[in-house]
């Protein structure tokens, strides 16, 4: 088998073997245990979704991009930083559930600092009101962070600051997907922001080996009112 057929032997391995009904803690030993080849499986994949939200933000925001300060929920290895940092943006914070992933992003040099929380089961450690832009990219999907995280989300961004969300659409995750827009409904109608964007794209391989195969994805982007 050549080492072009073993990658992606092992992309659709990674892909297939998420463990959607396990514990919060046994979802991050997942992640921990695949942080040294999240990367490579992900370029396999053709992930798009931390270029998509980045290039939205960026379409959308009109301050000091090296002076605004980003917080980066759910950062991983750091792929959505590295597409941030293209756009200009210098100040970003990172966390997440697994320090394996902290250490790959710990790695790229691109994060002012670097904190551990399991999302949706732990408290935050940041403080709210802080950040120009609050960005979570591929976590917002079933058998990983809970719905009501959106609010605390929210609750970190500044008055007038960004917060852009992603979530995928396909059969697995309708129903979230469904609960998920009523929330950022519910919240606009509640008037703590405004819809600025929603953008469904191409955004992962169902089948790496196939070139035509993705699933889509939704990014949205809010404004703190």
């Amino acid at each position: 088998m050549s080492s072009v057929s073993k990658i992606v032997e092992s992309a659709a391995a990674y892909a297939a073997s998420f463990p959607t009904s396990s514990t919060p803690r046994e979802k991050t030993n997942y992640y921990s245990s695949r942080a040294e080849i999240y990367e490579t499986v992900n370029t396999v994949l053709d992930y798009r979704g931390p270029s998509l939200a980045a290039s939205i933000i960026s379409s959308h925001f009109s301050g000091d991009r090296e002076a605004a300060v980003v917080l980066d929920v759910a950062c991983g290895t750091g792929l959505v930083a590295k597409q941030l940092v293209t756009q200009g943006f210098k100040q970003i914070l990172g966390v997440d559930g697994s320090e394996a992933m902290l250490e790959m992003s710990r790695k790229t040099g691109l994060y002012k600092e670097l904190k551990r929380c399991l999302l949706g089961e732990e408290p935050m450690p940041v403080h709210w009101g802080l950040f120009d832009v609050v960005v979570i990219v591929g976590a917002l999907s079933v058998g990983h962070v809970p719905v009501n995280v959106v609010r605390e989300l929210f609750n970190f961004a500044k008055p007038g600051g960004y917060i852009c969300m992603t979530t995928r659409d396909s059969c697995d995750n309708a129903e979230f997907k469904h609960a998920l827009e009523n929330e950022l409904k519910q919240m606009e109608e509640e008037g703590l922001w405004t819809c600025v964007e929603v953008t469904e794209k191409e955004w992962i391989k169902v089948k790496p080996e196939q070139r035509y195969n993705y699933m889509t994805g939704i990014v949205y982007l809010y404004k703190k009112i």
